[in-house]
């Protein structure tokens, strides 16, 4: 039994020397096994990789059409609604997260001693901003907190954007709405606005497994903000999200088109297609190029499983 024991305390110190922010972190490997069905490139922390241009595509869709192909899959708890804006400007990016608990001196002792080991600067709002790249997109789940729960303000944002090129999420706070608001193509989805900064909160989990809201989310899923509000792709079902939404727009075109000059009925439109209108929809998408292409076997694929 005491072997068993010391075997154990020996494998605990070795993953905690190896992994010194293992109260704030997860390794690699554990990463890696909660997003296994990602099957792309990774950051060499383990995070998914979403390609850069199918964060520019996501931008084009409509989150109800992605929407519909998560719920399809049976994933109807990545969507988050009731936000407040810096403005409209609709974000895509890879999720970079961050967890935040109530202070509680012990705890926060422990983590800032550690950090500061691990040589990083300022409050622990600062450290996840520190490790993003170019198309992150921050989320936090700061437990909603509004007063004392502003986790970033005007300084912290022009870091952001400079380090990402992208916005925030935070189901919390932020500060300096009218200095955020000059800060060109930046954007940032909170619950509210407030005057206060940080105080008695600590961040306690950076890329680990977070809820905001209603919401699951992981590191490095597909995040898509429009005024409707945000949802969370998993990364590995991301291309089919958006490559299904895609279609449903041209979908939309086509139909409002056939049903304007009468040769289609937009109950012939909204069920599924016969040989003879996805005969049509294929003659007529090659008459715009600017929507893309598709095959048969695409186009049969994709209706197989409709039910936008």
């Amino acid at each position: 039994m005491k072997t068993k024991i010391t075997i154990v305390l020996a494998l605990l110190i070795a993953l905690f020397f190896k992994n010194p922010l293992l109260a704030q972190t997860i390794s690699k490997e554990e990463l890696t096994y909660l997003t296994s069905d990602w099957k792309g490139e990774r950051f060499p922390d383990g995070r998914p990789k979403l390609p850069d241009n199918l964060l520019e595509r996501a931008k084009l869709i409509m989150i109800d059409d992605a929407w519909s192909v998560l719920k399809n899959e049976g994933y109807v708890n990545q969507f988050e609604g009731n936000w407040k804006s810096v403005n409209d400007m609709p974000m895509t990016g890879r999720a970079v997260t961050a967890m935040y608990l109530p202070s509680r001196p012990d705890l926060e002792k422990q983590i800032k001693d550690r950090g500061a080991k691990q040589g990083r600067k300022g409050n622990t709002n600062a450290w996840p901003i520190d490790i993003l790249a170019k198309g992150d997109l921050y989320v936090a789940d700061a437990f909603g907190k509004i007063s004392g729960g502003g986790i970033m303000g005007a300084t912290l944002a022009n870091s952001i954007i400079s380090k990402s090129g992208n916005g925030v999420v935070f189901d919390g706070a932020a500060r300096d709405l009218q200095e955020l608001r000059q800060i060109k193509g930046f954007n940032a989805v909170v619950r509210d606005f407030h005057p206060s900064y940080t105080e008695e909160m600590i961040l306690q989990g950076l890329n680990t497994p977070i809820r905001i809201g209603r919401a699951v989310v992981l590191p490095g899923d597909l995040v898509i903000v429009q005024p409707e509000g945000v949802l969370f792709v998993p990364a590995h079902l991301a291309e089919q999200v958006v490559s299904t939404s895609e279609f449903v727009i041209r979908k939309d075109k086509f139909g409002f088109e056939m049903v304007r000059t009468g040769k289609y009925s937009t109950g012939e439109i909204d069920s599924q297609w016969p040989d003879k209108i996805k005969d049509d929809f294929l003659k007529w998408l090659e008459k715009h190029p600017e929507l893309g292409k598709m095959t048969r076997p695409e186009l049969d694929k994709v209706m197989s499983k409709r039910t936008w």
